[in-house]
């Protein structure tokens, strides 16, 4: 073979690997792009007015992902139509994190437990974040952290509001969950359409399903009621898996997915550089631990009472996680509790 016909066999090589290595190099920045800009949309409808910050532009140089261990009150609230309107939380939750333990722990706070504050009346847990969105929903957020953080004596850094529409949606989008539902479940409401027929036993179950699975408490179809207990069980068994499939996610549809879902249905404090760098390597940042909190309580009409050494160890395992030490701050005063 001559030289000139082994120069153009080794130009043509290197022009085919120049243009696969050329359109790797546009895929990765329109994929980066793309994720960047679902990103920020994202963050623009989560973050709360009172703490939207400007998003800089990612640069040349990728940052180091920096977290710190944190404590954080997730609450999910119910606004689909025909509901009213209403604000009480359903869900009630008291998350720590630790990134460099890659451990999560849980506590569930019963919606009904009664908390007994100075500066407000006793009422029903689920209650304060209502009192908070309906006196000035632009502070709701900050106000119900700082209420719930003076309460317990627990140093709560952000909070997470969630709309249930997310927990169906995301379902949905991770192809179902796979759930041992602990009794048959039945209970109908024409007034804001809810129809919950659930079997016992272990099934697959779609978005609706499962929001059915968590939320269940009343019957009037002739099948058992359901505990405070039992239901926030339910609660971290669905967040548990939801956790681990959301890991698994790598492409760029699937995520641009996820992030519509969450710029719909969530709202946090959090800032909004905080979220960016969490979004972007939630992969990394997916927890390996997660721990389940279980409190003992008890139910005398119309609140539930919880066992005050459960509580107390909980709200510790909770500030160690984070790295703060606030057992002798803990107020277990202001929580209905039995010994």
């Amino acid at each position: 073979m001559s030289n000139k016909r082994k120069w153009t066999t080794t130009r043509k090589i290197l022009t085919s690997i120049g243009l696969v290595l050329g359109a790797t190099i546009i895929g990765i920045g329109v994929y980066a792009g793309y994720l960047y800009k679902k990103t920020d949309d994202a963050i623009q409808r989560m973050a709360a007015p009172v703490t939207v910050q400007p998003t800089a532009a990612p640069e040349g140089k990728k940052e180091t992902v920096s977290v710190e261990p944190m404590i954080f009150l997730l609450a999910g609230v119910d606004s689909r139509e025909g509901g009213g309107g209403v604000m009480n939380t359903d869900v009630l939750m008291l998350v720590s994190f630790n990134p460099d333990t890659k451990s999560t722990s849980f506590l569930s706070l019963p919606r009904d437990l009664l908390l007994k504050p100075k500066s407000l009346p006793s009422r029903k847990a689920n209650y304060y974040y209502a009192y908070h969105y309906i006196k000035d929903k632009t502070e709701a957020i900050p106000n119900t952290k700082e209420f719930f953080s003076n309460l317990l004596g627990l140093p709560i850094d952000h909070m997470v509001v969630v709309n249930f529409d997310v927990l169906q949606e995301t379902v949905d989008l991770l192809g179902g969950l796979t759930i041992d539902v602990d009794m048959d479940m039945k209970y109908t409401d024409t007034a804001d359409g809810t129809h919950i027929d659930l079997k016992k036993g272990l099934q697959k179950l779609d978005g609706q399903q499962v929001l059915d699975f968590v939320r269940y408490r009343k019957s009037n179809q002739g099948t058992a009621e359901s505990s405070d207990f039992q239901r926030n069980d339910r609660q971290q068994q669905v967040i548990k898996q939801i956790l681990d499939k959301l890991g698994n996610f790598q492409g760029v549809s699937q995520w641009g997915n996820v992030l519509d879902i969450i710029g719909e249905n969530v709202k946090t404090d959090i800032p909004q550089a905080d979220l960016q760098q969490w979004l972007f390597n939630f992969p990394k940042l997916k927890p390996e631990h997660i721990n389940s909190l279980h409190v003992e309580s008890l139910w005398k009409s119309p609140y539930v009472y919880v066992n005050k050494e459960d509580l107390k160890q909980a709200l510790t395992t909770l500030s160690t996680e984070a790295g703060v030490s606030s057992e002798s701050s803990l107020h277990l005063e202001n929580v209905g509790t039995v010994d």
